[in-house]
């Protein structure tokens, strides 16, 4: 338990609580009429497409035990792909195909999987094993995005992601994480990922947090995680500013991905983001939302009409890290 004075610090620094962000922010920005848009992976990547947002292709929804069969049939002409639950939270139930190996589907992680467990974990899948609050799912298999050469001293068996939390259509705070092996190869901080926090003005890396702790290094490469350029960060904040716009929920995780062929993909949409990304910006979420809101009031707009690019100048301008740490040497 946190002592008053530990309280009081945590306060003074802008350090936003999880009853804060739900009552504060979660629940005064976000009409639950509109969870459904991004709680639900099919229908936010086709809201995104409509909108000429760019995500990892679909290849099929399996939303019957009968469908299961069409499963060889769909990834027939893919060596690679995804299988994911549509409602499914925290990157539970996501299964990567890396390639097959004599009628076996090998995982990113190197496992060997028959064709049955594949079967059976897609029935899992619609069964609602991991969709939120247990309701019967629909399975998801999408396009395997190839990660970026520039994260592989700091990332293993996996693909990194960008975490950008928004503020009616204000970037206020990213960070990237970085899949471990503890992780499996999955950018999830619960199950072992690492976060890094991210300047918001240049897409510089800054430390990092593992399990709650801060690093400098990456625990299974041993390369700094800090000084990274992450590569088109022009894009990535326009994106998620604009996911506000799409989707009408003021508070917003958007979850992006750099992929080696098709550069930023937005990957999912979160409306209860979770505070970590704190840790690893070392910096208070609640400082950040508390300059957005004082810059809405000032203009006596609570909406935030102003156009993407500018709430995004406005931003990197508020949220610009003064001393970056030096990009690693080369080997």
């Amino acid at each position: 338990m946190f002592g008053i004075a530990t309280w009081r610090a945590l306060r003074r620094r802008g350090v936003m609580g999880i009853n804060q962000r739900n009552g504060d922010y979660v629940l005064m920005y976000n009409d639950r009429r509109l969870y459904p848009l991004v709680d639900d992976k099919i229908r936010t990547k086709n809201m995104a497409l409509e909108a000429g947002i760019q995500v990892p292709d679909m290849y099929g929804i399996i939303d019957t035990e009968q469908g299961i069969s069409q499963l060889e049939h769909i990834v027939e002409t893919h060596g690679d792909f995804v299988i994911k639950p549509s409602q499914g939270a925290g990157g539970d139930g996501i299964l990567v195909i890396s390639d097959r190996f004599e009628g076996y589907y090998r995982t990113a992680s190197g496992r060997m999987v028959s064709p049955e467990e594949l079967e059976f974990h897609i029935s899992g899948i619609i069964s609602g094993l991991y969709s939120l609050g247990g309701h019967r799912d629909r399975a998801l298999i999408e396009y395997r995005v190839r990660s970026t050469d520039l994260f592989d001293r700091i990332s293993i068996g996996g693909v990194p992601d960008v975490r950008i939390i928004v503020l009616q259509g204000y970037p206020v705070a990213a960070m990237l994480r970085l899949p471990t092996r503890q992780s499996d190869g999955k950018a999830n901080l619960h199950q072992g990922a690492i976060g890094v926090g991210v300047d918001i003005a240049t897409g510089t890396t800054l430390s990092g947090t593992w399990h709650n702790l801060k690093i400098d290094r990456h625990p299974d490469t041993a390369h700094p995680v800090a000084g990274v350029q992450v590569p088109d960060w022009d894009q990535c904040l326009a994106l998620a500013a604009r996911c506000y716009d799409l989707t009408g929920l003021g508070y917003l995780g958007v979850d992006l991905v750099m992929d080696k062929h098709k550069g930023p993909l937005m990957l999912e949409l979160n409306a209860r983001p979770g505070l970590n990304i704190q840790i690893a910006n070392d910096d208070g979420l609640l400082r950040r939302c508390r300059l957005i809101e004082d810059h809405l009031e000032a203009r006596g707009d609570d909406a935030g009409t102003e156009e993407a690019a500018a709430r995004v100048a406005l931003s990197r301008r508020l949220f610009a890290v003064p001393d970056l740490p030096e990009a690693p040497t080369s080997p």
